[in-house]
């Protein structure tokens, strides 16, 4: 029986683990509901177990459960129960609709036309892109000033599309308007900010962070990040909690929850949003799935459902070398963003495979970048994890010739940034023949369990009491550019803080 191998070795196979307690128990629940374990969930619902997302999403989940075993006429009874609970009516127009797509239509779902977003991001001084998600198959416009540019949504894409918006103005702020069906939509906070023009030395902030459970009396955060109005806010990971690649309608859950979110909506309506994955979001608990595009087969599935929820500009290699790696600049400075998961290899020692590899060798030489910021799910620092080869320590020697490849290269202007570790660091790490370089670590958005500070060699500062974030201020106009790393708390209290100028990266 599965239960009798060691955790560990199933996250290698890339085998499901059993769910954490650290997790919502409604996710729990639908884990087990995609199973047909209906006894089960039923039986978890009722715990008093911890985080809990409470009896609005405890009756939609059940609604989930009775659709699936066939029983309609319980669930429509149920759904009056979600309702009068304080369930937003726009949850059954949310999705998963292979489940809810069996419910006679409630009065009221019909006039919603924008079930999700618009979610802003693949901004540049002159374009961004706008994602969102309809509730049927639809036509849908953006107009931005004189601009408009239009895609259409349909059933094989989740309903969702991406439109691209070109011919802007660089660093300027615009109003724009959503129609769906040549009929307008009513969505909050729709204004945005093109970036800096490129390799132009400016000044700008960019906020980051991973680790974002579903807790619905934190997700205050999101309102607190966009009151601090970055250019750009960055998810490293863990940005929900799926924890079961095998079976669609967990993914499909656990995003919807959070796209329906009033804060979540508000946040990506309005600054520019990038992601990477991490476990919870690719595969399960540390896994480690290997090298092979195709093995296990789960893998190119869960990167197209990944793809459908975000607007990144670009994702790994595309279809022949599926990923989430990419990179994009604001103003002179380059952000790299890397793919951790899909093709670790713990036998073969690489955490991102050749193609990335090459790749991301390739794009630090060529860099004009006045910092470069490589952004990982998982922490470079040694020893972060003590015992556990799931951060870089697991990859040592892909580590180091990283490292070797910034001094033998000359690679001027590098530092870190990082995910996955419950809490906010400030760490440095030696690199033998070049300069020291800086890991600023951020990954507790919205989680509720928490990972105590490691204080090893190298440790600034860390802070893990509240949910927090990364915030980085850039002013490239200085003799000597800087960017300053800020510890932002879920109140907006700024509670450490440290200037990183660039001389030190030389």
């Amino acid at each position: 029986m599965i239960r009798q191998f060691p955790l560990a070795l199933l996250a290698s196979l890339g085998l499901a683990l059993p769910a954490l307690a650290q997790h919502d128990v409604q996710r729990n629940a639908v884990q087990q509901i995609a199973r047909s374990q209906f006894d089960a969930a039923a039986k978890t619902l009722k715990g008093n177990k911890k985080p809990n997302a409470g009896k609005a999403e405890t009756l939609f989940v059940e609604i989930l459960s009775l659709l699936k075993q066939g029983k309609i006429d319980e669930a429509r009874a149920r759904q009056t129960f979600a309702l009068e609970a304080g369930l937003p009516l726009e949850r059954f127009a949310a999705g998963p609709h292979e489940l809810l797509s069996k419910l006679p239509e409630l009065k009221g779902v019909k006039a919603i036309k924008l079930v999700h977003g618009p979610m802003v991001g693949s901004v540049t001084e002159s374009a961004a892109s706008f994602w969102v998600r309809t509730r049927d198959a639809a036509k849908v416009s953006i107009i931005v000033g004189e601009r408009r540019a239009s895609a259409t949504t349909t059933a094989t894409s989740g309903f969702t599309t991406v439109i691209r918006v070109d011919g802007l103005t660089p660093n300027t702020a615009y109003d724009y308007r959503i129609q769906i069906d040549g009929a307008p939509a009513k969505a909050e906070s729709t204004r945005f900010r093109t970036f800096p023009t490129k390799a132009k030395p400016q000044p700008f902030s960019v906020g980051f962070g991973g680790g974002a459970g579903y807790i619905p009396e934190w997700e205050r955060m999101w309102d607190n990040i966009t009151s601090f109005k970055p250019n750009a806010f960055l998810m490293l990971g863990d940005n929900v909690y799926i924890d079961q690649p095998e079976h669609s309608l967990t993914q499909h859950y656990c995003y919807a929850r959070r796209q329906s979110r009033p804060e979540w909506r508000r946040l990506i309506a309005s600054t520019a949003i990038y992601s990477i994955w991490d476990d919870h979001d690719f595969g399960v608990n540390d896994c480690v799935p290997g090298p092979e595009i195709e093995k296990p087969a789960w893998k190119r599935k869960v990167w197209e459902i990944y793809k459908q929820n975000w607007v990144n500009p670009s994702y790994g290699g595309g279809e022949k070398q599926p990923g989430c790696w990419y990179d994009f600049m604001i103003g002179d400075v380059h952000f790299i963003m890397l793919d951790g998961r899909y093709y670790r290899d713990l036998k073969g020692g690489s955490m991102l495979g050749s193609v990335q590899k090459a790749w991301l060798k390739k794009t630090l030489t060529t860099s004009s970048g006045t910092f470069k910021v490589i952004a990982s799910p998982v922490p470079f620092s040694p020893n972060i994890k003590p015992g556990s080869k799931d951060p870089w320590d697991g990859f040592a020697d892909e580590r180091a010739e990283l490292f070797s490849w910034i001094a033998k290269d000359k690679i001027e202007g590098v530092f870190l940034i990082a995910a996955d570790r419950h809490r906010t660091d400030l760490r440095t790490i030696p690199n033998p023949g070049s300069y020291t370089l800086y890991e600023f670590e951020s990954s507790k958005l919205t989680n509720r369990h928490t990972h105590p500070v490691v204080k090893t060699k190298g440790l600034i500062w860390g802070y893990n009491k509240t949910c927090s974030f990364g915030f980085m201020k850039f002013d490239t106009t200085k003799t000597d550019p800087q960017v300053t790393f800020e510890l932002i708390d879920l109140d907006g209290n700024m509670l450490q803080s440290h200037v990183l100028q660039r001389s030190k990266l030389e």
